[in-house]
Parts: C-alpha cells; structure tokens; sequence
C-alpha cells in the first residue's frame, strides 16, 4: 500500500491519500480526541502525540498537529497508523455510525435562497476546499448573512478569512443578490 500526502494551505494540516475509499458518502471531523470514540482510525490517529484534529473525505484523511510538533517527527507515525488501519481490514466508522452530508437543516422563509446556497458550496465550493484537504459547511443563514462551518484544513488555516471573504462571499453575492455578508462559525 502506498499513501500520498500533499500539503495544504495550513501549514499545522497535512493531507493523506489512502489510494482507497475514505468516507463512502459525506464527511467526518473530529476536532479532539474526545469526538473520535466512533472511528476506530480517527482514534488509531489520535494515539500519535502532537494530534490535534483529524478530518475524513471521500478519499483523503487530514490530520492537524500541535504547533509545538515537527511534521518530520510525527509523519513516519500518522502513515504507519493510516496503513495498519487499512490493511487490517477494520471500519473506519463504526457500525451504525454515518459521516454527516454537511450542510445544516433550514426552515422557514429563505428556504429558496438557502437551497441556492447549498446548490453554490455544493458545486463549487466545497469540491475546490476538498482538494486543500478540508470542507465548508452550511451553517445558517440570517438577514443577509451566510455562517459557514470549515473543518478539516480550513479550519484554524491563516488564509480561511480570506477565502471566506473574498473567495465565497464574492461568489454567493454575484449569484444571489439577498447574500450581503459570509461569516464563519465555530461549532
């Protein structure tokens, strides 16, 4: 077996490609260890020291370190866990247990712009962040303003502000007018 990392946009992420399925339908965060207990893999990475977050895709794992950890120190450890997991045959998810499609639940009278939204992110958002190993959900939106939720390596990333603002924010509004403001939101 043999995994591919790439970079990311946030220097504490790095990016893991398995060669293999990840994540069947969705996405899984888990911002602590405490939230991995339903992925035997998340917790498998969580075991490494200087772990701080992990993310699952469709056919990428991302980690988050600490930023008192040296990748050089911790890489050759994150991909004999990635391996060993794979090889073993073991879920990544348990079972019963199903990775979230992402976007919130809205209801009540912007339901046409929040699916216009959700139409916008799903189609040229979030393929584009998926790529830099991380995801951006819908979160809600009020009175003009979109709150977005970024997980994996857009989350806590030095440039997410920018993407947010210049990137989603010029594109929501070009297409939807109603959109005057993107936020981001902690979850």
């Amino acid at each position: 077996m043999f995994i591919q990392t790439e970079s990311t946009p946030n220097p504490a992420t790095l990016k893991f490609l398995p060669g293999q399925t990840v994540l069947d339908a969705g996405t899984a965060d888990f911002p602590s260890a405490e939230t991995a207990g339903k992925s035997p893999l998340a917790s498998r990475l969580f075991g490494v020291d200087g772990v701080t977050g992990v993310f699952f895709g469709a056919d990428f794992v991302t980690v988050t370190k600490a930023d008192a950890v040296q990748w050089d120190h911790i890489k050759p450890a994150l991909l004999g866990a990635i391996m060993e997991h794979f090889q073993s045959g073991a879920p990544v998810m348990d079972t019963g247990e199903t990775a979230a499609s992402g976007h919130a639940e809205h209801t009540g009278e912007d339901g046409e712009i929040v699916g216009q939204i959700k139409d916008l992110l799903d189609t040229r958002v979030r393929p584009a962040v998926a790529q830099d190993g991380g995801d951006i959900t819908f979160h809600g939106f009020d009175r003009g303003v979109v709150y977005l939720h970024m997980q994996g390596a857009c989350a806590g990333c030095p440039s997410s502000t920018l993407t947010l603002k210049m990137g989603i924010e010029n594109l929501l509004r070009h297409y939807i007018p109603e959109v005057t403001e993107v936020r981001p939101v902690a979850v």
